[in-house]
Formats: C-alpha cells, sequence, structure tokens
C-alpha cells in the first residue's frame, strides 16, 4: 500500500452536498456506519419525499460555528452505540471528500456532544483499497489551511 492509501486515526473530511467544508473525522473501524454530531434536528417534507434539516458544529470546543444542512432521509435505523444503547437514528446518504477521494457514504445524525469528536468515520465510509495506521494521523487531507489572517512585518 502507498502512503496515498493510507488514512490516520483521524482525518479532515468535508461533506460538499451538505455544505460542510471541513470537519475533523475519527476513523472508526469498529463501528459500521458513519455517524455525524447535529442538533435541531428537524424532518420536513419535499416534494411528498421525507427531508431532514439539521444543524452542525463542526469544529470541535465550537459551539459559535453552526451550519445548517439538508439531506433526504434514506430510513430511520435502530443503531447500538459503543456503551450498547440502542437508537433510533436518521440515515441519510451523500458524498464524502477525503483526500483527492469522493465517496458515496451513509451516515447516521446523532447528538455527539459529550464526545470528542464531530464525525466517526465508520468502516463502510472507507473507500475500497485503503488501510488505517492508528499510529499517525492526517494522512490523507492534511491540516486545513487556518483561518487566522498573518501578521504583516511592521517595517
Amino acid at each position: 500500500m502507498t502512503q496515498s492509501n493510507t488514512l490516520g486515526w483521524y482525518e479532515w473530511v468535508s461533506l460538499p452536498e451538505l455544505g460542510l467544508p471541513a470537519i475533523k473525522a475519527k476513523v472508526d473501524t469498529g463501528a459500521r456506519t458513519s455517524c455525524l454530531h447535529t442538533y435541531r434536528v428537524e424532518p420536513f417534507n419535499r416534494d411528498g419525499e421525507p427531508w431532514i434539516r439539521f444543524h452542525v458544529h463542526p469544529l470541535q470546543h465550537n459551539s459559535d460555528t453552526s451550519i445548517c444542512c439538508e439531506a433526504k432521509v434514506k430510513e430511520q435505523r435502530q443503531v447500538r452505540d459503543s456503551g450498547g444503547h440502542t437508537t433510533l437514528r436518521y440515515v441519510i446518504e451523500t458524498t464524502i471528500s477525503l483526500g483527492t477521494l469522493l465517496h458515496q457514504v451513509e451516515i447516521t445524525l446523532t447528538a455527539r456532544d459529550d464526545m470528542q469528536f464531530r464525525m466517526l468515520l465508520g468502516r463502510t465510509s472507507i473507500p475500497r483499497g485503503c488501510v488505517v495506521d492508528p499510529h499517525r494521523s492526517r494522512l490523507m487531507s492534511g491540516k486545513p489551511a487556518s483561518k487566522k489572517k498573518s501578521k504583516k512585518a511592521e517595517s
């Protein structure tokens, strides 16, 4: 396997169809499906089909930045979390951008307020042919550019 086929234990991903340019995701091969931290979840109908409107805090430790997203509901599914608790979650399908790869994935929507990462990348969302190196991070995505303005040197 080449470096370009290896994911670290966390990666920066984007969900372009949802308008999420960068979100830090923990790669979790123990989880089947990916999940995204959401709040203010509002189901509605569009052209007779079930849709969902939800908000996302894409940055860890930052509840000031919020992005409103909409997606067609694929289904609702019972999901068991790592603590063994089962909850009914909305499931959407969307495109994930991981480095240079675009990949169609299923994502469940859930509150992850107490969790360190806003997103888990489950094993079914890992592109075919990729492996995970649990000792390294950001191998596919690098670190997104800083939003801080650089200081100009004063003359």
